[in-house]
């Protein structure tokens, strides 16, 4: 697997597996055949409650732990300091490991600050590899980064064909932070994996719609970890080391961006509410709550 190298000099696989959306009961099965598939990075989440079941599936995988290269994320309930420290610690004995590769804050708002200086002194004690965060857009990611005594090394966002987030991977670019796709083909929405311009191009390299957009997000230079709960459509996501798209296809790829997400906006009132709300809903339920945040 290639690598990506992290402006605190760890290697990061370029492509990995997302586990959002895989319910608990099929998960351990999925991080299974995920690993069998050859994906070395697996990334979860506080917020998706299957950290438990990766866990096992690690352990039962036989691939050496630091083989692995292994994410989750903090949920904002879990914000401010002293919290996000345990909530951080929680996870790390629901994945069965003594230390994580990369820890994100999974979305911008209530005290990330705080909840990122508990990153930064996990991170110096040994426990985290690298830091990061999710879903912040340029201003607050160049607040933190300006501000913070270590600079994050991820920032996981939406990107895909449609919403490209070039401005964004510029400050990213500026600042020395990685990017990384959630969403990588956008969930298929607007009829991507139809698209005429990304199936002409897939065959002529004999390749899918999908793969050819995994290879156009690694030639950006942007890490993704696309789902699935399908082996063979696993399989066929990381099958994308064994060809190159030219700068004319690049291009051709690059005047689909429509400039928007085709989920919401962090910067939208509404949208911050409707986050308020999900947190207040889940917090009396634990881990039974449903999870309908996108990752």
């Amino acid at each position: 697997m290639e690598t990506v190298t992290l402006s605190n000099g760890v290697k990061m696989p370029v492509l990995g597996y997302g586990v959002y959306q895989v319910t608990p009961e099929e998960c351990e099965r999925c991080v299974l055949d995920a690993l069998a598939a050859g994906y070395r990075l697996l990334d979860t989440a506080q917020s998706y409650f299957n950290e438990e079941q990766v866990g096992s599936a690690i352990r039962r995988s036989g691939v050496p732990r630091e083989e692995i290269f292994l994410t989750t994320k903090v949920w904002v309930e879990h914000y401010g300091y002293e919290a996000a420290r345990a909530s951080v610690l929680e996870s790390m004995r629901k994945l069965k490991t003594d230390y994580l590769d990369l820890v994100l804050l999974h979305q911008p708002f209530a005290d990330y600050y705080g909840a990122y200086r508990a990153l930064e002194e996990l991170y110096e004690e040994g426990k985290i590899r690298a830091i990061g965060v999710s879903n912040f857009y340029p201003d607050r990611l160049v607040d933190l980064a300006s501000f913070a005594r270590i600079r994050p090394m991820v920032n996981q966002v939406e990107i895909h064909p449609y919403h490209q987030q070039q401005e964004a991977k510029r400050w990213m670019d500026k600042y020395g932070v990685q990017a990384e796709a959630w969403a990588p083909f956008g969930e298929g929405r607007g009829g991507l994996f139809q698209d005429p311009v990304l199936t002409e191009i897939g065959q002529k390299h004999g390749k899918t719609a999908a793969q050819v957009v995994l290879r156009w997000h690694l030639q950006r230079g942007v890490v993704v970890i696309p789902k699935s709960v399908r082996p063979e459509r696993m399989r066929e996501n990381i099958d994308v080391f064994d060809f190159a798209l030219s700068a004319e296809e690049m291009e051709r790829i690059g005047a689909l961006d429509q400039k928007r997400s085709a989920f919401f906006s962090h910067q939208d009132p509404n949208v911050v509410e409707w986050f308020v709300e999900l947190v207040d809903k889940r917090r009396p339920r634990g881990s039974g709550a449903a999870h309908t945040e996108n990752e």
